[in-house]
């Protein structure tokens, strides 16, 4: 169980003579402290996490603590976390029956989601329930958080280091899924194939939105 809840601001290439996205390869352990530094800038400005972490002085210090137990605790442990020899970001999914923490891991890791959420904790536990409860059933590869380095947004890198998990979708014939916090998010995850199949309400904010996408192996590719 993670509180996979949205994906960073990635906006449209601009550049006209922009480099390729570098290959992914998968993170170790030693990757953990500068990953999650890059997932804290990447998700500073998100939606749900602003509401979450409301304080700007000390979000990014409660961000870097998360995405600690989302590598640590739900990547590597749990499934796979792609990023780059440069560290300029990390997608962390799981495959088939491995995105709800059991509460074994739950338990070891609750003080430190504690001190990641503080006085916020109540409100991030109950998101975090309501997430799962939302959850899509049925076997399928979760991605849990896509993040990149806010310099290296824009250019590819976000698809380029989802790709392994989407093949592995298309080669074993299973969905993937994920919640996006924005509208613009979601409209670039509808170019990877995902769909809107609900929405989820939280504060007045906007909604999340929960997304699929079928597996493509047996599909004409898109341009």
């Amino acid at each position: 169980m993670a509180l996979s809840i949205g994906v960073p601001q990635m906006s449209q290439p601009t550049a006209v003579h922009q480099q390729p996205p570098a290959a992914p390869r998968r993170a170790t352990v030693d990757d953990v402290v500068p990953l999650a530094k890059v997932l804290a800038d990447a998700f500073n400005h998100d939606p749900v996490f602003e509401r979450l972490l409301p304080n700007q002085r000390t979000r990014l210090q409660g961000l870097q603590r998360y995405f600690r137990i989302e590598l640590h605790a739900v990547g590597l442990a749990r499934g796979s976390v792609w990023t780059t020899d440069d560290l300029a970001g990390a997608a962390i999914s799981n495959g088939p029956g491995m995105w709800r923490m059991p509460p074994r891991a739950l338990a070891l890791h609750g003080p430190a989601f504690s001190r990641a959420f503080r006085l916020r904790l109540p409100r991030a536990a109950t998101l975090l329930a309501r997430v799962e409860s939302r959850h899509v059933r049925g076997p399928h590869h979760y991605f849990a958080a896509i993040g990149v380095s806010p310099e290296r947004q824009g250019h590819g890198l976000g698809r380029a280091l989802m790709t392994p998990t989407l093949e592995l979708c298309d080669l074993a014939g299973l969905p993937a899924y994920l919640e996006a916090s924005s509208e613009r998010n979601a409209a670039l995850y509808q170019r990877l194939g995902f769909r809107v199949v609900g929405e989820l309400q939280y504060g007045g904010s906007q909604p999340l939105r929960l997304m699929l996408r079928e597996p493509q192996a047996n599909q004409e590719r898109a341009q």
